[in-house]
């Protein structure tokens, strides 16, 4: 009998963790959940690096060493995000190479400060890359206006991406435009088309905005109703003759990743999101509490299909019930983006704090 994690593979789904910490790198429960869980790939943002540095010990070793070698501010924490991701996409390049880059991918995003600023976000993801020297690294990039126009560039510059801060079909539909007319340019110029991209749907921030106006029926449904529309517009634009042109000339699809699927209402199923959000080709990037929980106790059928779906109705009574779901995209995009630039200002103060008591005459 498969495990269910083995379940979700079997369907064509990719299992990703949605965390690293050094101390999971040091005491192998990552190596751990490679082997037993089934897991082929993470991803990190700036919350889960500033909780991991913060709250631990396990990196005041290389910050004080870093320190002293001059560096600080936001050169000291890519250096030490790069140690660890580096570490770990060690790790997948296994799965990487057998499954010829479809799979195996760790992600390290740009300064969220960039949001906004298309010129710095392609010169960072340019650098960053390449400081990560590893091939199944993906550079996050979010998929704000400017954000868009950076990931075409970058795709452009043969460097793969992960579009994060998606909250919406048309969202998504503008950052995979952007992809494939990068992908498009390649073409043209006689440069290889094969650049890896996911694009990272948020769908559980849906629901903690929406639950409080929904009645009861509708409650912690809009989320998945959202990825239900947007799996859809994944599905038409793989149909399309542009994508068919690109495809034939040898471009890889970009495939849909699933963010924020840790259940965040305590009286919905912990797998709520997983068990939905099983559909093939797709990727589910997960909390540790979500991922064990559902190696504990999850199963999962085909959770999303283009037919037969009810997203539509779903929607259409959510905005009876008093819900702008384009408004409400619009904000959850903006609130995200400001929520990890306030906590890449903690990293940074966390990091500052812990040179001046590592190395008080290093300290900025």
């Amino acid at each position: 009998m498969m495990k269910p994690t083995q379940t979700l593979h079997a369907l064509g789904q990719s299992l990703w963790l949605d965390n690293i910490t050094r101390t999971m790198l040091d005491d192998g429960t990552l190596a751990r959940y490679i082997r037993d869980l089934d897991i082929t790939g993470l991803t990190s943002n700036p919350t889960i690096f500033e909780r991991a540095i913060g709250k631990s010990k396990a990196y005041d070793e290389a910050i004080a060493k870093l320190a002293r070698e001059g560096k600080n501010g936001e050169a000291l924490f890519f250096e030490l995000a790069l140690q660890d991701l580096r570490r770990a996409a060690d790790l997948f390049r296994p799965v990487f190479d057998c499954t010829h880059g479809a799979d195996g991918w760790v992600s390290l995003e740009v300064s969220p400060l960039l949001a906004h600023d298309a010129a710095g976000t392609i010169a960072a993801a340019a650098d960053l890359h390449a400081r990560a020297a590893r091939p199944n690294l993906f550079i996050k990039i979010p998929g704000t206006a400017e954000g868009v126009e950076a990931i075409e560039a970058t795709i452009f510059a043969g460097i793969p991406v992960n579009v994060t801060l998606l909250f919406s079909r048309r969202q998504y539909q503008a950052a995979a435009e952007a992809y494939l007319r990068g992908v498009e340019r390649r073409i043209e110029k006689g440069l290889d088309p094969k650049v890896r991209s996911v694009a990272s749907l948020f769908v559980s921030r849906w629901d903690v905005a929406a639950n409080e106006v929904l009645p009861t029926p509708l409650r912690n449904r809009i989320g998945m109703a959202v990825a239900e529309k947007t799996f859809q517009a994944w599905w038409e634009i793989q149909g399309s003759a542009r994508w068919v042109a690109a495809h034939n000339a040898g471009a890889h699809r970009q495939r849909l990743l699933w963010a924020s699927t840790g259940v965040k209402d305590p009286r919905a199923p912990d797998t709520m999101y997983v068990q939905g959000l099983a559909a093939p080709d797709t990727i589910n990037t997960m909390p540790e509490a979500t991922l064990l929980g559902f190696a504990d106790h999850g199963h999962a059928g085909v959770g999303l299909s283009i037919e037969d779906s009810d997203a539509d109705d779903v929607i259409a009574r959510c905005r009876a019930a008093g819900i702008d779901d384009e408004e409400l995209a619009a904000r959850l995009q903006i609130e995200g983006t400001e929520a990890f630039a306030d906590s890449w200002q903690k990293l940074l103060d966390g990091i500052a704090a812990k040179v001046a008591a590592l190395n008080p005459e290093h300290a900025s």
